[in-house]
């Protein structure tokens, strides 16, 4: 039972401190669905789809209003396109990701998640089309998220992939040009990405989950500012960092608390499975719901500053331990997001040159995922990109974690003009891309072998 001061404590999240549930995701299998006729298998998919998710919304809102926490988005992820249509070539692939976007649409979600292909040992038929139609699936849908794995702990990197996709960016921005490349902010190339991810752009339904099931995706950046602000101010000079680690923590604990609740009922309400909690700080652009402001409240001029990856580094930690002490169902990502474009203070310090390229990926080494929602030069090319791909996926097979990249390379725009995406996804200053020529390595081409560590079984 919550004490009286944890229940006020509460109340004051909600009223003053952003506290909500990101998101409600409905994972639904589509591998019933298959059939060697394209129109049979879009039908049935739509069919699936809208059985299931039909009353979603309705429910979240329901259940947001009874409690006072507003799910901000309810989205839909389902199994990874390039297997359930494998049959199909990239026109094929075009038309489901329209289907699945109509199916989107009916259901009145944010986003749909799942027009994802794993290749992180190699390509099937089906990865290479769904790969090779990016460009034009993504600039003729709306609510259409892809990811790409291309490197595990236990494969190693696939390094064609890796190549591929630098190119497959580039496609994708000019495809998507007349808005600023905005379809390159719902791609997303992972290693070691997670089956029952919640957070877009990188959700999918993996192989192994139910048949359909729903995920909570929990957040409160705001929350743990206010919390480390009220800490310090009202303690002495024997307040140490050890105490912020606590009060990160123990807030951690209320928030998942929070949104597993929400997540079970629409679960109940819905007659489908509960899945996992995944308890990342994902913010917003708006003011107070901010991962980067943190760093101010702990002693730093602006995340960024000297210091901010190891406060970077116990932030996840202390999220993560909060987070498993109050839910057994805790997965996904769970961490601490570092968009530049939807968060303002992390946004402000990269305009104003305080964090670089190599400096966020200094920080993905101990955050959730990785360079997400960075905008570069339009005329970045494409080996570059690839590189900086290279490099992050390193970083996630060493260290047996999930990394991301999401980078926008804005057609037309160079280092230090602003691209507006407007929404949740925010804006951003074009940062410039690290110098030297990659193009050597990346042709190369082959993969990358798994660590000497990938050997336990």
């Amino acid at each position: 039972m919550l004490t009286e001061r944890e229940v006020i404590s509460t109340l004051n999240m909600l009223r003053n401190e952003h506290l909500d549930v990101r998101t409600v995701t409905l994972g639904v299998s589509l591998f019933d669905c298959v059939s060697h006729d394209l129109d049979l298998f879009t039908a049935n998919v739509q069919a699936k789809i809208s059985k299931y998710a039909a009353n979603l919304v309705r429910v979240c809102d329901e259940i947001g209003d009874k409690y006072g926490i507003p799910v901000v988005n309810k989205r839909i992820s389902v199994s990874p396109i390039a297997v359930v249509g494998a049959p199909f070539g990239p026109d094929g692939m075009v038309r489901i990701c329209k289907a699945l976007d109509q199916a989107a649409k009916d259901a009145n979600v944010n986003f749909l998640g799942g027009f994802s292909a794993l290749v992180e040992k190699g390509f099937t038929t089906g990865d290479r089309a769904l790969i090779e139609a990016l460009p034009e699936a993504l600039a003729s849908t709306e609510r259409i998220c892809s990811s790409i794995n291309v490197a595990s702990s236990r494969s190693g990197i696939n390094m064609d992939a890796v190549a591929l996709m630098g190119r497959q960016i580039l496609n994708v921005a000019e495809a998507t040009k007349e808005n600023g490349g905005l379809g390159c902010a719902k791609l997303v190339v992972f290693a070691n990405i997670p089956q029952d991810v919640p957070f877009m752009a990188g959700a999918y339904l993996g192989i192994g989950e139910p048949d359909v099931v729903i995920n909570v995706g929990v957040s409160g950046p705001g929350v743990v500012k206010k919390a480390i602000d009220r800490a310090i101010e009202g303690r002495g000079d024997d307040f140490t960092i050890m105490d912020v680690a606590e009060v990160i923590k123990r807030t951690a604990f209320k928030v998942t608390r929070v949104g597993e609740m929400i997540g079970k009922e629409v679960a109940k309400r819905l007659n489908i499975p509960f899945g996992v909690a995944d308890l990342s700080l994902a913010p917003t652009p708006a003011v107070g719901d901010s991962v980067g402001e943190i760093f101010q409240s702990v002693g730093l001029s602006s995340i960024g500053a000297p210091g901010t990856t190891a406060v970077l580094a116990m932030l996840n930690d202390c999220v993560k331990k909060g987070g498993a002490f109050a839910s057994s169902s805790v997965g996904g990502l769970s961490g601490a997001f570092i968009p530049v474009s939807e968060d303002s203070s992390i946004e402000a310090a990269a305009t104003a040159g305080l964090l670089s390229l190599e400096k966020l990926e200094a920080m993905t080494s101990v955050c959730s995922v990785g360079l997400d929602m960075i905008a570069i030069p339009g005329d970045t090319p494409a080996s570059t990109i690839s590189g900086i791909i290279a490099d992050e996926m390193a970083i996630g097979m060493i260290n047996h974690k999930t990394t991301a990249v999401r980078l926008i390379p804005v057609p037309g725009m160079g280092v230090g003009e602003v691209v507006n995406f407007g929404g949740l996804l925010g804006k951003a200053a074009i940062i410039p891309v690290p110098r030297g020529d990659s193009t050597g390595f990346i042709n190369f081409g082959g993969r990358i072998p798994a660590p000497i560590h990938s050997l336990k079984n």
